[in-house]
């Protein structure tokens, strides 16, 4: 075999493979695939074997921002978000501060956090939380604005599950209708390789016989999925008929921010779905930065 020195190793990236010159001893033909590299009896890696299933993907989760909100963090976590270059965003409700039948003022606080979520370069998902649905008037709101409380979408066959804890206002639950809803998804849906349950309030953590959850747990069945609330301001994983659930600290909420030992901290959570399910990676806020070091500068001063 014909061995060519090129001296230096020089790394380029061309019609989007890898190729590796050095010492060659085997190279790949240009074009058969993503990866091409002098290949030795020895080399200097560990593996050919990516980490790039084409049927991964990643999105962010974010929690509170209301509740006694603290100016600037969930809109620096916008910015944030967009160093990080999920393909999405999804909530866990309590959005604005709400608990108001003002129509200014709640007109104000959602064209506030509407500026936040226009910053994104990826889809937000909403979820209603107890702050966003308090009353009457902000739930024809709320279908004025953006229609169904509860709802389903589906994404390289993972089926993700966005529901209402305040089904109706200020119930902590989840009725029966909503119920018989997720029945109907999984009519629809009967075999997706996951399903991710978004939701506000931690129903499955207390009085599950009286709030809905046991009928949605029936409702789902013995199909794997992985749940996540918030409302609590803290964060706590509980592992419940063995599928792990999580209840996220805040991205801006009112929290006495006692540390990682208290599960109080300000983040917004990244989820990788693999294969064999959801790998969780929890970045607090304050060490997401960009290239030059320097936080984003943002504002927030409508929704009070």
């Amino acid at each position: 075999m014909k061995r060519v020195w090129i001296g230096a190793i020089v790394l380029a990236l061309l019609g989007g493979a890898v190729l590796f010159s050095g010492q060659l001893t085997a190279l790949a033909p240009k074009g058969t695939g993503v990866f091409q590299a002098s290949m030795g009896d020895t080399n200097p890696w560990t593996t050919t074997k990516f980490n790039n299933d084409p049927r991964e993907f990643r999105f962010v989760v974010v929690s509170d921002r209301t509740g006694g909100h603290r100016e600037k963090i969930f809109s620096r976590a916008m910015e944030q978000i967009n160093l990080l270059q999920p393909e999405f965003v999804i909530s866990v409700g309590d959005l604005i501060e709400g608990y108001s039948t003002n129509e200014k003022r709640i007109a104000e606080q959602w064209a506030e956090f509407e500026s936040f979520t226009k910053r994104l370069e990826m889809p937000f998902f909403y979820v209603p939380g107890n702050h966003d649905l308090t009353n009457p008037f902000m739930v024809e709101v709320w279908k004025k604005k953006f229609g169904k409380s509860y709802y389903h979408f589906l994404y390289h066959d993972v089926l993700f599950l966005m529901l209402n804890s305040e089904d109706p206002p200020g119930s902590n639950s989840i009725s029966a209708e909503q119920v018989e809803y997720i029945r109907q998804v999984y009519q629809q849906y009967p075999n997706p390789r996951w399903t991710i349950v978004a939701l506000h309030k931690p129903l499955y953590a207390a009085n599950v016989e009286n709030n809905g959850w046991l009928n949605v747990e029936t409702a789902l069945g013995d199909r794997p999925y992985t749940v996540f609330a918030g409302h609590v301001h803290r964060y706590q994983k509980l592992v419940r008929n063995g599928r792990n659930h999580y209840q996220l600290a805040t991205t801006g909420g009112g929290s006495q921010l006692r540390g990682i030992p208290m599960g109080e901290f300000d983040h917004v959570t990244q989820v990788t779905m693999k294969h064999s399910g959801p790998v969780i990676a929890n970045l607090l806020l304050d060490g997401i930065v960009p290239e030059n070091l320097k936080m984003p500068e943002t504002v927030e001063p409508v929704g009070k």
